[in-house]
């Protein structure tokens, strides 16, 4: 009897201790879980974050189906709640290619290369750009169309002179015909960009229904 009684009591201690270790189980991997989205959250936050291009406002340097980047602290991490920086690294500068809240809609983000920054005085002659009265050379800009537009009917060719105002940037696309930029509405405030984009880590040419290859791995400059 005390032999039978012992196995009972055996098989009754591993019938109690199951449901521990089973508790157990399911409080580690939440744990491990709820680390894993605070890390997410975090990196997406104040470190990096992922972004896909939905348009060709900056062909030829990113093309529709790219999947960028962005560094979002090298500009400052942006404190919740307040509108200030901490630990700046830089500020932006021209030719940086910026992610930022669209200004009319800051519900959407767009992408463009810093142009002008405050106290420049940007100025558009004949789709070419000048800053400081001096020709802006950017390697980058492509132009798809001939015509050029009087500044009386858009400012797409022709534009200012405009001073850009303190805390924002003039910002364009690298596709100059096909770009609706600062030329249009004006400046980027500081505290709207989001970050520098720094590198294409992924590229999908929908078209061809196929990777770009050749895109993928590739600095943003």
């Amino acid at each position: 009897m005390e032999e039978l009684q012992e196995i009972s009591n055996n098989e009754s201690a591993k019938l109690q201790s199951e449901p521990i270790k089973k508790k157990g189980l399911i409080r580690e991997y939440a744990e491990s879980i709820a680390i894993a989205v605070l890390l997410a959250l975090v990196i997406r936050t104040y470190l990096v974050q992922a972004f896909k291009i939905p348009s060709g406002s900056m062909e030829d340097t990113l093309a529709i189906g790219d999947h960028l980047l962005v560094s979002k602290f090298i500009y400052g991490t942006k404190i919740p709640f307040i509108d200030k920086r901490t630990l700046v690294i830089r500020d932006p500068k021209q030719g940086d290619v910026i992610v930022f809240e669209y200004p009319e809609d800051p519900s959407k983000d767009f992408i463009k290369r810093v142009v002008g920054v405050p106290g420049d005085i940007v100025e558009g002659k004949d789709k070419k750009v000048y800053v400081n009265g001096k020709l802006y050379a950017n390697p980058h800009e492509v132009h798809k169309e001939k015509e050029i537009i009087p500044k009386e009917v858009n400012p797409r060719d022709n534009f200012g002179p405009i001073t850009v105002a303190e805390n924002s940037y003039f910002v364009m696309g690298d596709n100059r015909d096909r770009s609706y930029d600062s030329r249009f509405w004006k400046f980027v405030k500081r505290d709207q960009i989001k970050g520098l984009a720094f590198i294409k880590y992924w590229s999908w040419d929908r078209e061809k229904f196929m990777p770009r290859f050749g895109n993928i791995g590739r600095l943003i400059n």
